[in-house]
């Protein structure tokens, strides 16, 4: 019994075993926050998200300036449906690391799916006031201004977006008949959302370019549909 065993299992996908590694490792080492965050995560990916809250209560007892730790109980809250409190715990991250755009990426891509897109917006301009290299930031302010009405204003950051990853949109091809493509409904989006997915997306629009089109068409897919 490892913790390194009870890691691979879950990067494996075998997270029931996973579990059963890391619940007897916890009655082993006691409050050790690693333990408890990975078996959060374990139990999110099981859908029992309703357990996985206590792990994160715990570490954010543990480690209660850890701001990585306190945005990744913001998301499960938020999962939850928790919003009001996720909202409280995005803030916090945000005043204890406010220099970090991060945290503003995180919480604006939060305030996106519950509906405030002022507020997302707003988040997007601080994360690119600390960043003004973050095509991500860019692309992802536009995406939100475009479903505010702020046309001019999204054109503008799609463009600085593009320019920053030096993209080119491609020619145009008439005489090549295209394909019909599958719109994956909101529904099934929502679905998809677990606590793992939604910090592997919360991280990649804060850090990684090459995700900016693939995250920009998922959004649009996910918020294409009327709200929950």
């Amino acid at each position: 019994m490892s913790f390194e065993q009870a890691i691979e299992f879950y990067k494996a996908g075998k997270f029931q075993e996973a579990l059963t590694l890391f619940n007897d490792l916890i009655i082993s080492n006691p409050n050790q926050a690693q333990l408890h965050l990975h078996r959060g995560r374990v139990l999110s990916r099981l859908g029992k998200t309703e357990l996985a809250i206590s792990d994160f209560d715990l570490i954010v007892e543990l480690e209660p300036y850890n701001t990585d730790f306190i945005s990744d109980r913001a998301v499960v809250l938020h999962l939850l449906k928790r919003n009001e409190e996720a909202l409280s715990e995005f803030d916090r991250a945000a005043n204890l690391d406010p220099g970090n755009p991060y945290r503003y990426s995180s919480r604006a891509y939060f305030k996106d799916r519950i509906g405030d897109l002022e507020g997302a917006i707003s988040d997007y301009d601080k994360a690119i006031e600390l960043d003004p290299e973050d095509a991500v930031a860019y692309n992802n302010r536009g995406l939100v201004e475009e479903k505010v009405g702020y046309q001019a204003r999204a054109k503008k950051s799609f463009k600085k977006a593009d320019d920053l990853v030096g993209y080119k949109a491609p020619e145009p091809m008439p005489s090549i008949p295209k394909k019909e493509v599958e719109i994956e409904s909101t529904e099934e989006a929502e679905k998809k959302m677990t606590f793992s997915h939604f910090v592997q997306i919360l991280k990649s629009v804060a850090s990684n370019p090459k995700t900016q089109k693939e995250f920009s068409t998922y959004l649009k897919n996910l918020f294409s549909g009327k709200k929950k």
